[in-house]
């Protein structure tokens, strides 16, 4: 057994030098929020408009919310040389929204104002959030350009769909600024957190808690927000995967972009929606917090006080979900080839810590990787940080250094895309065979 400390320092709570640049699109205003989102973690930031950008929302209202002048061409403040500068210096830059005429200014080099020679001068992390209409963003031009950017290091985030200017409605709208915040944030974690290293792969992902029905009014259920799994699959479709993430309860999270979302409400309805997928998954990540039990008897109207109260709630032993998936994978109705991760919520007891109970289920399972989290006191459980081990068939027990939910996704994916990779040699597609 080899046990490896996660070398990765956390300096996402330090400030940093943000550039924020902002295209001339409708979806401008977004931007509004993502500068605040920085600005009140207590970074610096400068905002870069283009001229059309302008022309959405006003200069006063960038320099209000960032607290710095607002520019846009490279002739303004020139003993400061600027356009140079600004890049050199910072420790993130985010584009949001990038058009299609920003894209491709950037892919092709263009240094015509302040925003794109300030692309032309970074070296840090830089993140493009485009935003057009769904006929842009399939352009071959536009694909040429994206697929430039991206194999120059540039992350490219998927974009969602949904209402666009007008009636229209489909892919190219921007996601969400917490969404947007929450990849930016992953970069100052870790720079290269997000290769696009799970192109074509389809990933199966689960998230929330289960609620198991006793009456009209009561369930048993569990502390589970569903962050963690969110976090997973938003990161797996930035990567290049095609993702379906079937999620139980949440603490009212917004849908991830470019992510297909199956909902549910039971561990029976989950086993049902996880057995339809996972024969053509790649890989199948169960990060849900499955309910164990369920009532044995569903009351058909409220369970009253008093006389008619029962003494004792018999339970049923729900399905192992992951198990099961392990099983239909020996028994062939899932591929050879498909890779079952699953997570571990344990305490430590009187029979032993985390990670023995966390070994003994690994064992018992037979999946690939076990993700392994200890829960209580604040821990794990509806927050936005987590930590914990990852346990893996080779042998291996790698420490995860205390991070974002965001960072703890990047990690999982990063052993899951090593597992795939591997298959990849002789293997093929999961859902080929």
């Amino acid at each position: 057994m080899t046990f490896v400390t996660d070398s990765h320092s956390d300096t996402a709570g330090s400030p940093r030098r943000i550039i924020v640049g902002v295209g001339g699109g409708i979806a401008a205003y977004k931007a509004c929020s993502i500068i605040r989102g920085f600005t009140e973690a207590g970074h610096h930031v400068r905002v870069v408009p283009t001229e059309s950008a302008l022309e959405f929302v006003g200069r006063a209202t960038f320099e209000a919310l960032s607290g710095n002048a607002v520019q846009t061409g490279v002739f303004a403040d020139v003993p400061q040389v600027p356009h140079v500068r600004l890049g050199q210096e910072a420790d993130l830059v985010v584009v949001a929204p990038a058009t299609a005429d920003l894209m491709a200014r950037a892919a092709h080099g263009r240094a015509d104002d302040l925003l794109t020679a300030t692309l032309l001068t970074a070296r840090c992390p830089v993140l493009f959030a485009p935003a057009m209409h769904t006929e842009m963003w399939e352009h071959p031009a536009t694909v040429d350009n994206v697929a430039t950017l991206r194999s120059r290091g540039v992350v490219v985030v998927e974009p969602a769909s949904g209402r666009l200017t007008g009636k229209d409605t489909g892919a190219g709208r921007l996601p969400e600024p917490e969404e947007i915040l929450g990849l930016a944030n992953l970069l100052l974690e870790r720079p290269d957190g997000l290769p696009r290293d799970l192109e074509g792969k389809r990933i199966v992902v689960s998230a929330g808690g289960t609620r198991e029905p006793l009456d009209p009014v009561r369930f048993l259920g569990n502390r589970s927000s569903g962050k963690q799994g969110y976090a997973i699959a938003r990161l797996a479709v930035q990567r290049g995967a095609q993702v379906t993430l079937i999620a139980g309860y949440t603490a009212e999270l917004a849908d991830p972009a470019a992510v297909d979302v199956v909902r549910v409400k039971t561990a029976q309805d989950m086993k049902v929606a996880v057995d339809k997928v996972a024969p053509s998954a790649d890989a199948v990540v169960m990060a849900a917090a499955v309910a164990d039990f369920r009532p044995t008897t569903l009351a058909a109207s409220k369970i009253k006080k008093g006389a008619d109260e029962p003494d004792v709630v018999p339970l049923t032993r729900n399905d192992d979900i992951l198990a099961g998936l392990v099983q239909a994978r020996r028994d062939g109705s899932v591929p050879a080839a498909t890779r079952i991760v699953g997570f571990a919520a344990e305490t430590g007891d009187a029979n032993g810590t985390v990670l023995d109970h966390a070994r003994e289920k690994f064992a018992r399972k037979g999946c690939d990787l076990l993700v392994v989290n200890a829960v209580g006191d604040g821990k794990a459980f509806e927050v936005d940080s987590n930590d914990g081990w990852l346990l893996s068939t080779d042998g291996s027990e790698r420490a995860l250094a205390h991070g974002s939910k965001a960072l703890m996704a990047s990690r999982v994916l990063d052993a899951v895309a090593g597992l795939l990779s591997d298959d990849s040699t002789g293997a093929g597609h999961a859902g080929s065979s």
